[in-house]
C-alpha cells in the first residue's frame, strides 16, 4: 500500500484569471459572466484544498462539488 490519496474538487462559477483566458483577454466579457451574483473566489478553492490535504491519514475525501449559493447547476444561476 502506497498511502496515496486522490480527491476530485469540482468548482462551480469561480472568478479567477481563467475567466480572462477563457475569453482571450477580454476582461469586460469575463467580468460580465459574474454580474448579478457572488461567484466563488480562488481563496475559497485554496482553503478547500488545504482542508482536504490536512485530513488525518485514515480520512480520504473522494469528491467535492463546490458552487456559489446562487448556482444550482452547471447552467442555472439566480442572478439579481
Amino acid at each position: 500500500m502506497q498511502n496515496i490519496k486522490v480527491t476530485n474538487i469540482a468548482p462551480g462559477a469561480a472568478d479567477t484569471e481563467f475567466s480572462i483566458v477563457r475569453f482571450k483577454g477580454d476582461e469586460k466579457t469575463a467580468k460580465s459572466v459574474y454580474e448579478g451574483f457572488q461567484p466563488l473566489l480562488a481563496n475559497d478553492i485554496a482553503e478547500t484544498i488545504y482542508f482536504v490535504a490536512t485530513r488525518p491519514a485514515h480520512v480520504t475525501i473522494n469528491d467535492l462539488v463546490i458552487m456559489p449559493t446562487a448556482q444550482a447547476s452547471a447552467t442555472i444561476f439566480h442572478k439579481v
